[in-house]
């Protein structure tokens, strides 16, 4: 291993349980420093994730002249600048690992009056941008790429107009940065989607004010600019692509049960929910009410007979975060699951297909890859050694996967669950399933 990659060394167990709450929404807490930082007034951000993704964002605002204080505990105090006062910042702007954080941060800054550079680390410079690029620059963005990768170079423009784009993939981070590029647009922006994709930017847009004409139906939504943001205050519900870790865990281990409290389950984010319980999950809400502009529930997991499915391409979009953890519990599920139309994730933090299929093979698993997904069948697993290939989502997945294992599972390169999931370890162990963490 390089010097820091670290790695978890899980030992097979099968039986998890208990009480638990995981931390602050990574999208959520994203968009509402993003969101504060131009709004018309001072707001207040309750439960923000402080993980190193989310903290890169607010750096990038603070280094953009907004003024955020931060308790240290997840709440911020954010004074906002108003759509037209950013500043220049003195130096490239680093989102980290974090493409929610360089692709909304370029709609939010594509027509500002001064140059930007957006960059991040080694595996965010490998990622596309070209499809973000692209709108931006037809609505009259100057931005360059890095051959069709960050960093990005935008050129100080103001002027931009509202397009009508439809959508290559449904994604939520191109829709939403099109809809911040709005913002500061002449006349109507309509981004059209090819199928559902998260909605939070369009919930909090309108909990700040801000109009919006959306066809749900039609996966249409438009926004008339120039438009300014109100101040506002949000609590930030816990974060369903971490939650999904124990939901997982607690279907295929947890004969007493498993409730994770405080869980945001926009249903533009439970398509693993609705996956799981075509498998024959038991997963139940309770206590579902709405907090801001998001619901919100306590979730009750019981072990459950899972069966193989052909997953719905439909669902795809909805649980495309979760299939590292998705892909464990077909591994846990008689018979043979199914995956298509999941080509998007071979443009994550690394190619989740292809090194999902690599480690649950190294670990004892029969699992196959397809050009847009991967086959996988049911059956224990033998333990062993794998990779997450620096992949927070894939490292905290294989960690769940000794609920199968015979024997113990190493695996390498786990640094990177900081981005996302500060204390999963600590968590993982209140759930009953202890990882050592070792440098």
């Amino acid at each position: 291993m390089t010097a820091g990659s670290q790695r978890f060394v899980v030992e097979p167990l099968r039986r998890v349980g208990g009480e638990l709450t995981v931390p602050g929404d990574k999208s959520i807490s994203h968009r509402a420093a993003m969101l504060a930082s131009v709004a018309c007034g001072d707001s207040r951000v309750r439960g923000f994730l402080r993980g190193e993704d989310c903290l890169a964002t607010v750096e990038a605002c603070r280094a953009l002249g907004v003024s955020i204080t931060d308790d240290g505990q997840g709440e911020l105090l954010i004074e906002g600048c108003g759509i037209d006062g950013l500043r220049a910042p003195s130096h490239p702007l680093d989102l980290g690992n974090s493409g929610t954080g360089l692709r909304l941060m370029a709609g939010l800054l594509a027509a500002q009056p001064f140059d930007v550079e957006l960059t991040g680390d080694e595996s965010l410079r490998s990622r596309p941008m070209a499809r973000i690029a692209e709108p931006l620059a037809a609505m009259g963005a100057e931005i360059d790429t890095t051959d069709g990768r960050a960093p990005l170079r935008l050129r100080g423009r103001s002027g931009l107009r509202g397009i009508d784009y439809t959508l290559p993939v449904a994604s939520a981070q191109l829709k939403s940065a099109l809809l911040l590029a709005g913002l500061s647009a002449r006349g109507t922006t309509t981004v059209r989607s090819p199928g559902l994709s998260r909605d939070h930017t369009e919930r909090m847009l309108c909990g700040m004010g801000i109009a919006l004409d959306e066809d749900a139906d039609a996966a249409v939504v438009s926004l008339e600019g120039p438009a300014e943001p109100r101040a506002f205050e949000i609590s930030v519900p816990g974060d369903f692509s971490s939650a999904a870790f124990f939901i997982v865990a607690g279907c295929l281990a947890a004969p007493d049960g498993m409730t994770i409290r405080n869980v945001g389950v926009n249903p533009t984010r439970t398509g693993l929910m609705t996956i799981l319980r075509m498998m024959g999950a038991r997963i139940e809400m309770a206590n579902l009410r709405t907090v801001g502009t998001e619901p919100v529930a306590d979730l009750h997991v019981s072990q459950s007979e899972l069966r193989g499915i052909e997953v719905p391409e439909a669902l795809v979009p909805l649980a495309i975060d979760e299939f590292p953890v998705l892909f464990v519990a077909a591994v846990g599920a008689t018979g043979r699951t199914v995956i298509r139309g999941a080509e998007e994730l071979r443009h994550k933090e690394c190619d989740r297909l292809a090194v999902m299929a690599e480690a649950l093979n190294a670990l004892g698993a029969r699992a196959r890859e397809l050009p847009d997904g991967l086959i996988v069948d049911g059956g224990e697993l033998t333990g062993g050694s794998a990779s997450s290939h620096g992949d927070h989502r894939v490292a905290m997945a294989l960690a769940v996967a000794a609920v199968l294992a015979e024997d113990t599972i190493v695996i390498d390169e786990t640094a990177q669950v900081t981005t996302s999931f500060p204390g999963f370890v600590d968590v993982a162990a209140q759930a009953g399933l202890p990882i050592a963490d070792q440098a």
